[in-house]
């Protein structure tokens, strides 16, 4: 009998690994089918007044996507619906794609909640949110040593 050092099946370990991560994306459905959830893709940036979130979210009409602002966090959620149907020889291909996402994207400073500016266009998301006066006039004294 030959003697296996621990950590010889770090390969396999490592494989299962990436696997649980490729499939923890895939949820079930009330349908009892699988698919794909869609997160949309968020973009952050600051300045000593205010913060910018962008968000990527194609295919879908302004109507179906839902923005709620707090002093800490902005929730979003949508459901997305497209068709796509392309004929060509005699042959027809439909593709559908349904979905709902939602994302909290929890911001770096407090913000007004009543002073946010929206901006929906070619499937990108803009919101301009004014921090609160607290958070703009905020200055810490840091110690070295």
């Amino acid at each position: 009998m030959s003697l296996v050092p621990w950590g010889s099946f770090s390969e396999i370990d490592s494989l299962q690994k990436e696997m649980n991560r490729l499939f923890s994306n895939i949820v079930p459905r009330a349908t009892g089918g699988f698919a794909l959830d869609f997160v949309p893709a968020a973009e952050m940036s600051e300045t000593p007044e205010e913060i910018y979130l962008k968000l990527e979210v194609p295919g879908m009409d302004a109507k179906d996507i839902d923005i709620q602002v707090s002093a800490e966090a902005v929730s979003i959620t949508g459901e997305r619906k497209s068709e796509t149907k392309t004929e060509a020889k005699g042959m027809t291909r439909r593709e559908f794609r349904y979905g709902s996402f939602r994302r909290v994207i929890p911001l770096p400073a407090r913000v007004q909640n009543t002073n946010v500016d929206v901006e929906y266009k070619d499937g990108i998301l803009n919101l301009t949110l004014t921090k609160a006066e607290e958070e703009k006039s905020k200055v810490v004294k840091v110690n070295v040593g």
